[in-house]
């Protein structure tokens, strides 16, 4: 799986670790938040998937890098949002392992996620959630989780 990065460019997944890694000790007096979620852009004859992995640094910034893949059309937008969390969880669990290979392990990862209360996503907040906390790790949903949903769908385009 390669990312891409506007400040390494093209990187591996174990590259954007060691990236991570690197970044936070540049100021370990910081406080630090990973944060993985997913977007997706339906298009005529193909689904656009991004996923985004964004190290902020609380109060100085962030560093972020994502990966793209395009599916054939997604039609049905519940399989679409099952989707899109269903690779951020992926994504995270492998972040989650590499980090803790690295010595890493106090690193939690969170997951943001392109639903919220309002709109057409409502009704699937709940299931989403419980499959994300279900799978060990924090969710987040709109409005609390644009982070990653904005850093995403900058690349659906």
């Amino acid at each position: 799986m390669i990312f891409k990065s506007p400040t390494r460019g093209e990187i591996s997944l174990e590259e954007v670790v060691e990236d991570i890694i690197k970044y936070i000790n540049e100021d370990n007096t910081r406080h630090y938040k990973i944060i993985v979620g997913s977007d997706s852009q339906p298009k005529e004859r193909e689904t656009c998937f991004v996923s985004a992995i964004i190290v902020h640094r609380i109060g100085k910034g962030a560093r972020y890098y994502y990966h793209k893949e395009v599916e054939p059309k997604v039609r049905n937008m519940r399989q679409r949002i099952f989707y899109e969390a269903s690779l951020s969880l992926a994504l995270a669990d492998k972040l989650s392992s590499l980090l803790k290979e690295k010595g890493r392990e106090n690193m939690p990862v969170e997951i943001h996620l392109d639903v919220g209360t309002k709109g057409e996503t409502k009704e699937l907040v709940k299931e989403i959630i419980g499959m994300i906390i279900g799978s060990g790790f924090e969710a987040k949903i709109k409005p609390d989780a644009s982070a990653a949903s904005k850093v995403a769908d900058k690349y659906t385009k």
